[in-house]
């Protein structure tokens, strides 16, 4: 018995030792053994007021991308999660090039497992990692309504079952709820109603009362997330900064804004008006420029490059211990490839050429505005990388434009050096 007791305690010894010789040996070798683990990505407030966003212990700065690689010929409906090609393969090798770090997600795709293939390929072979979104429905038909609360329920199991799918990620960094729903107060896109607001006169006040039923429902998902998942941050995507006040009423739970701005080469008041309305920071999950000029009818990759460069460096200015305010994290530019289906979704003729035709109107990219009309938002252009219609190896050819060297150039520069004042003086905001 006694000697059996020695052995026992000999087993135990050495297991001690083996597991302190692997606590030790670092993470990498726990990886190799155990596989990748989900880190802790937080949303912190440094004493200075300025925030930073943490991916365990260290700073995480996005500079990302949005991603929907869809192919020539096919539209918004294509699964690309379960291509066989795996263009991300050949997308991630390029983005790890440029330097990007992140990919943003419209909506997760349908089969979780091949969802999964894709977001981890990226983040095991060229450390990208994902913001999985989720646009509470505002494209389906027919039109979401946030006051219903069918409509409701059925949305919250949907987003809380892609958050238990996929928290155990290594590759997720936070959650997106929502797109650019705020237009939806004031019936610019997917009008939705109830008789008790169709009875308040004030246009104003009722795209108020939806503004507060709809950050309410946020708040609850992101709540419920939180408790699911302590591990990841939750954004909430809002168009420009209309009814960020409100929000800030009633969505405490939401770490931080998922922001979509289109202000030509500056975000100018920004800054300080995400400070006072809504009191948190921001990772753009939208931003960028197209590279046709429809005043020239031709494409220009000169003029993309310097907004993309002057936006990027402005994000950086107003990260946490720079001259700004501090509320940026980063950002994905709009977008990686071009998609070719957009201008005229319902043609699908149409989406084998790429449309030189303009599809709204933006004063801000001064560059073509004076076109006839002043439409000179081009929707097919927006890529930082061009398709071809060549494929290599069942895959569109990718073209990487200017801007994409540009940001490759920027992003491999440490931010003091870019941001370095000029003989001495200040960098202004």
């Amino acid at each position: 018995m006694k000697k059996r007791s020695k052995r026992g305690l000999s087993y135990l010894l050495l297991l001690l030792i083996l597991l302190f010789l692997l606590f030790l040996a670092g993470p990498c070798l726990r990886k190799t053994l155990f596989g990748p683990r989900v880190e802790k990505v937080s949303v912190i407030k440094l004493p200075d007021g300025h925030f930073q966003l943490l991916v365990g212990k260290s700073p995480y700065f996005v500079k990302g991308v949005c991603y929907q690689p869809i192919p020539i010929g096919e539209d918004y409906s294509y699964n690309f999660w379960s291509d066989p090609n795996k263009p991300w393969l050949v997308d991630g090798k390029l983005m790890m090039e440029a330097g990007i770090n992140t990919v943003r997600f419209y909506h997760p795709g349908q089969n979780p497992e091949e969802a999964k293939e894709l977001i981890g390929d990226l983040y095991k072979k060229y450390n990208i990692r994902t913001i999985m979104g989720h646009t509470l429905g505002l494209y389906d038909f027919p039109p979401p309504n946030y006051a219903e609360e069918g409509f409701r329920t059925q949305i919250k199991e949907d987003v809380l079952k892609m958050v238990k799918d996929y928290k155990d990620e290594p590759a997720i960094l936070c959650w997106l709820l929502g797109n650019e729903t705020n237009y939806s107060f004031d019936d610019q896109i997917a009008p939705w109603s109830t008789d008790e607001l169709d009875a308040i006169e004030d246009p104003k006040e009722r795209a108020n009362q939806k503004a507060r039923i709809y950050y309410s429902f946020v708040n609850e998902m992101a709540k419920e997330i939180h408790s699911i998942d302590p591990n990841h941050p939750v954004a909430m995507g809002n168009g420009e900064l209309f009814y960020l006040e409100i929000a800030r009423e009633v969505a405490s739970q939401v770490d931080l804004l998922g922001g979509i701005f289109y202000r030509g080469k500056s975000f100018g008041n920004f800054w300080q008006e995400l400070q006072r309305k809504f009191g948190k920071p921001v990772i753009f999950i939208e931003f960028g420029c197209d590279r046709f000029n429809a005043l020239k009818k031709k494409e220009d990759e000169e003029i993309q490059a310097y907004f993309l460069e002057s936006l990027w460096k402005e994000i950086i200015r107003n990260s946490a211990g720079r001259t700004g305010k501090g509320n940026a994290l980063g950002g994905c530019i709009f977008e990686w490839t071009d998609e070719w289906w957009k201008h005229n979704p319902s043609n699908p003729a149409g989406w084998w050429v790429q449309d030189e035709e303009a599809g709204w109107s933006n004063g801000a990219y001064y560059f073509d505005i004076e076109v006839e009309g002043h439409m000179n938002m081009n929707e097919e252009w927006y890529g930082i990388v061009g398709l071809s219609t060549e494929k290599e190896n069942g895959i569109n050819k990718r073209i990487p434009k200017k801007a994409y060297y540009v940001l490759k150039d920027l992003w491999s520069k440490s931010y003091d050096e870019l941001l370095k004042p000029i003989k001495g003086k200040k960098v202004e905001q």
